[in-house]
Formats: C-alpha cells, structure tokens, sequence
C-alpha cells in the first residue's frame, strides 16, 4: 500500500483538528463538509475507514517518519 508522505498527514491533521474547533465554535455547514472532506483524505492516505483509526495510523507513521535527504519534491 502506497503511504502519504509524512508531511502531507502532518498538515492533514492539523487542519483536521482546526476544522474541528472552528466546527465547535461556530457549527456552520461549510466547516463541516470542509471536516467531512479531510477526514475523508485522512482515511485514504492512511488506509483506514474512520476518522479515530486515521488518528492512529497518521500519528503512528509520523512517529516513525524518518527525515527524507531531500524532500524538494513537496515544493512542486
């Protein structure tokens, strides 16, 4: 299975945990389908199907992430 560059699951966490404050403080349709959305990205990106086991699986491959020589490729 492909894995998301770690990078890339440390930002979609936080704007999970963003979206998620931003749902709580104001609870627009908007911030919700925008929560929807990434959480969606989450559980592809980490082969999961909900949001708690994304949590799990994001966290658990950052942990091990090591730092890439060269990770000028994101910049594209």
């Amino acid at each position: 299975m492909l894995m998301a560059h770690p990078a890339v699951l440390k930002d979609l966490i936080e704007q999970y945990e963003t979206l998620q404050t931003l749902h709580a403080e104001r609870g627009t349709e908007e911030t919700r389908r925008r929560m929807e959305d990434v959480a969606y990205t989450l559980c592809v990106s980490t082969g999961t199907r909900d949001i708690d086991s994304a949590f799990l699986a994001a966290r658990r491959r950052l942990a091990g992430a090591v730092p890439a020589q060269d990770d000028a490729l994101l910049a594209t």
